[in-house]
């Protein structure tokens, strides 16, 4: 058998990180097996769906490394509907659903109960096609549904406990419990990883594949991706769309690192691992079955020792959106024409060191590429108090003879006009940084006034003395 797995989202929306967790997964298992990995866009929602969501689905997979080319599909649900139509016929043929024209409030009219599930009115009614009229699967009324799941072990469920559930709206459309399952059929797939959320509609789906004379699938229900409440991640409410992270500035590597760590984990206790370890370790068998928390501080850390691990040519380069902008990302603050390549490279090894996310490099340069700093008012407030006028005319005086411009000179020469005033470094360099770069944090502050270079530090520092 050759395995074939699918990954089935719904264009309805931002790519989800929990999604993006579950291709992964796929992803891996075809790898490990030889199998397939199938992509079906899940697009019957025509009142949701939008063209850019599903480009949107494609990119994001591209930037993960699941990449156009690499898989079979994207297929379409919506383009199987006549399969879906002709099982729905098969099995009313069969005996195996019912026509039912019961109204949710004509159901809890009879039961008493609005929390109850249908009562089976219509199983003996012997009702045709027609308008008002759902097409049910008839549920076997004893015996029990074991599902074979490589994740938790061998759920199994009643099957008297199963309602006798829709399987196609009364214009004949099949819901997604049925579409599904014909779907998975008709691409021969045979392992369904999915998120546990899905769980309860597994021995629906199991009921319908034994009633439709195939072989179900081979299970496994990941757990679900919680935040910091252990809430599942929702769109309303937490921040869980993969293109935000990408166009924040987190690397794809640290990303698919972290997202397999939801509810797995490398051997010997180890997080940060190159991904050909993961793909040779990672077993279904072996994912934790309890809600994965989704720690975006965790994230953002590791994603900073991802950009620490690049050498600084590869910093440079995967910077550059951020420096010029794109379709998803703004463009920075300067003008196109002020950005400096040179100036950029020597001082990349230094901002390498700081950010967690590649966005923030806009933040840590921009000043060498402004016409005048863009101020910080509250640090603006804190360095330049007494003593700031006449600490930055002694800068002034002493940077102005200086016969040498180097980072070492810079930072001697600045220790003497602050020692002259009782102030160590430390605090004579504060009201010089905001002057200059508008912060009081940021790059090196003797490596920046080295590459921004004598005439234009002078003038920002005289600027500044000018406000005070």
């Amino acid at each position: 058998m050759t395995v074939r797995v699918r990954f089935a989202p719904s264009p309805t929306g931002m790519f989800h990180v929990g999604g993006a967790r579950t291709a992964l997964q796929d992803w891996i298992y075809a790898k490990q097996h030889g199998g397939v990995f199938v992509l079906r866009v899940e697009d019957t929602d025509a009142a949701r769906n939008r063209p850019e969501w599903t480009e949107g689905i494609l990119s994001a997979l591209d930037w993960l490394g699941i990449e156009r080319g690499s898989y079979e599909g994207p297929y379409f649900q919506s383009a199987y509907a006549d399969e879906q139509r002709a099982a729905a016929g098969r099995l009313y043929d069969a005996g195996r659903a019912y026509y039912c024209d019961c109204t949710r409030e004509m159901v809890q009219a009879r039961t008493g109960n609005s929390y109850s599930g249908y009562d089976g009115f219509c199983r003996d009614r012997e009702l045709g096609p027609g308008e008002g009229r759902a097409l049910r699967f008839r549920t076997p009324d004893e015996g029990e549904t074991k599902v074979v799941d490589l994740v938790r072990g061998e759920p199994t469920f009643e099957n008297a406990k199963i309602e006798d559930f829709v399987i196609a709206r009364a214009d004949g459309s099949p819901v997604f419990l049925l579409a599904n399952v014909v779907d998975d059929i008709t691409m021969g797939i045979t392992h369904v990883i999915r998120a546990e959320e899905h769980l309860p509609n597994t021995p629906k789906q199991q009921l319908l594949w034994d009633a439709l004379g195939v072989k179900p699938p081979v299970w496994a229900h990941v757990p679900v991706v919680v935040n910091e409440k252990r809430q599942k991640l929702s769109k309303r409410r937490d921040k869980v769309a993969l293109e935000a992270y990408r166009d924040e500035g987190y690397l794809a590597d640290a990303m698919r690192n972290y997202l397999m760590l939801l509810g797995w984990a490398p051997s010997n206790d180890r997080e940060i691992v190159p991904w050909s370890v993961i793909e040779d370790e990672f077993r279904l068998e072996d994912v934790n079955p309890s809600p994965a928390f989704f720690d975006e501080k965790k994230l953002r850390a590791f994603n900073g020792e991802y950009i620490r691990a690049l050498s600084v040519d590869e910093f440079i380069l995967a910077c550059q959106p951020w420096l010029t902008g794109t379709a998803t990302i703004p463009a920075p603050p300067w003008d196109p024409a002020s950005f400096d390549a040179s100036a950029f490279a020597a001082v990349a090894p230094f901002a390498q060191t700081r950010v967690a996310v590649l966005s923030e490099i806009v933040a840590n340069v921009d000043f060498l590429f402004l016409a005048s700093p863009a101020i910080d008012e509250a640090a603006w407030a804190k360095a330049m108090k007494d003593g700031a006028a006449d600490l930055l005319d002694g800068a002034v005086a002493a940077y102005s003879a200086l016969t040498s411009w180097d980072a070492e000179t810079l930072k001697n020469t600045l220790e003497e006009v602050g020692a002259a005033r009782g102030l160590k470094l430390g605090k004579a360099q504060a009201p010089v940084r905001v002057a200059v770069t508008g912060r009081s944090v940021g790059l090196p502050l003797f490596e920046s006034l080295a590459v921004l270079g004598r005439e234009r530090t002078l003038a920002r520092i005289s600027a500044a003395r000018a406000q005070l």
